[in-house]
């Protein structure tokens, strides 16, 4: 889909309540890539109240300001990575209150957009912007772009953020690498090839040498380490981040996807999307623990920020399953949008947004 003038409608979808589910007030956003919609969902019932349409939300990814009160959709564009089709340029900026848009980021020319992410250390909105092969750092006050952090390789489709506030790291997608980013000189630092075969006792049957073909990056709490699945086998890359080297392959029992890990830092959880499964792996052993049935094509893990649920989005399905972090059990699977992608959390309450109450 081309990129145009905001002109199409903005349309509020309200949907029928649920059964009330015991959670912490907030809201979880959804970007759902074939719908063009944005779920807003209510985390203390676990329903979707409202889903903001608008002719350009074909974004993949979300993200909200450190306050709640904003969203940023990049538009992507309607082909996959790697794949022709149209190039998004542009970034939405939705007022979550008020549901409406208010303003656009412009690059100035087709870039693909794709994930956003907010440095609150230094108040600013990075953006991969895969076609010119680097992230794009942005002023979230003007709107305005700051500067580029080179990537060095193409395809630099997700990236990662240290939580020290010093690094980036980048997935490469076509390449099979991960770049390092200095967030303070604005700098390339490294770029790590991922390719077979494994090292380390763990590297399994399936680390054998070949392509590799890599997309979702998370980090360790520490920071000491790096995650990102073999796109093709069931196999998930560790890397050091302090060699910045392949240190290990994990077995899996699917191919793995999106990630994140826990607030305690004790277990990566992972989707095993081709298998509708969840894995649960222990960071001590760097082993699978267990695994848990989720709907169809799990893409994107989002953990609650009182560290009790993760959300997972599921694609296929049109579903957000809910995973209760004490048990490891599946405590609701939420109605979201078709091809649900892209997870990020507000502390605005939907029920009170926009006067409170249904539209």
């Amino acid at each position: 889909m081309k990129t145009a003038p905001i002109t199409g409608r903005l349309i509020l979808l309200c949907l029928a309540a649920a059964p009330a589910f015991a959670q912490s007030s907030g809201t979880l956003l959804v970007a759902n890539q074939k719908d063009h919609t944005l779920s807003l969902i209510d985390a203390a019932s676990a329903t979707q109240t409202v889903a903001i349409q608008e002719d350009r939300i074909t974004g993949h990814e979300v993200t909200t300001s450190p306050d709640g009160r904003t969203a940023y959709v990049p538009i992507y564009g309607n082909a996959g990575v790697g794949r022709p089709g149209t190039d998004g340029q542009e970034m939405l900026v939705i007022d979550l209150p008020s549901r409406k848009i208010t303003g656009t980021v412009d690059f100035g020319h087709p870039v693909r957009p794709h994930l956003p992410i907010f440095d609150t250390k230094r108040n600013v909105l990075y953006v991969s912007t895969e076609l010119d092969q680097a992230i794009t750092a942005i002023d979230p006050k003007t709107l305005k772009i700051l500067y580029k952090i080179p990537t060095g390789a193409a395809e630099s489709h997700m990236f990662a953020l240290s939580h020290d506030g010093k690094f980036a790291y980048t997935t490469n997608v076509g390449p099979s690498s991960v770049s390092v980013l200095d967030l303070n000189t604005h700098k390339l630092l490294t770029v790590i090839p991922i390719e077979g075969p494994g090292a380390g006792p763990n590297a399994g049957p399936d680390a054998t040498p070949g392509k590799v073909r890599v997309q979702r990056i998370s980090v360790s709490n520490d920071d000491k380490l790096l995650f990102t699945s073999d796109w093709d086998k069931p196999r998930l890359a560790v890397i050091d981040t302090a060699t910045r080297k392949l240190k290990t392959w994990i077995p899996l029992p699917g191919t793995g996807y999106g990630s994140a890990s826990t607030h305690d830092g004790r277990y990566l959880i992972l989707c095993l999307s081709k298998s509708s499964k969840v894995a649960i792996i222990d960071l001590k052993t760097l082993t699978v623990t267990q695994t848990i049935d989720v709907p169809a094509q799990p893409q994107e893990v989002l953990i609650r920020p009182d560290g009790k649920v993760a959300y997972v989005s599921c694609n296929n399905d049109h579903k957000v399953a809910a995973i209760d972090l004490a048990t490891f059990k599946v405590t609701a699977l939420i109605d979201a949008g078709n091809l649900a992608d892209g997870l990020a959390w507000s502390n605005i309450s939907t029920t009170t947004a926009a006067g409170g109450g249904s539209h």
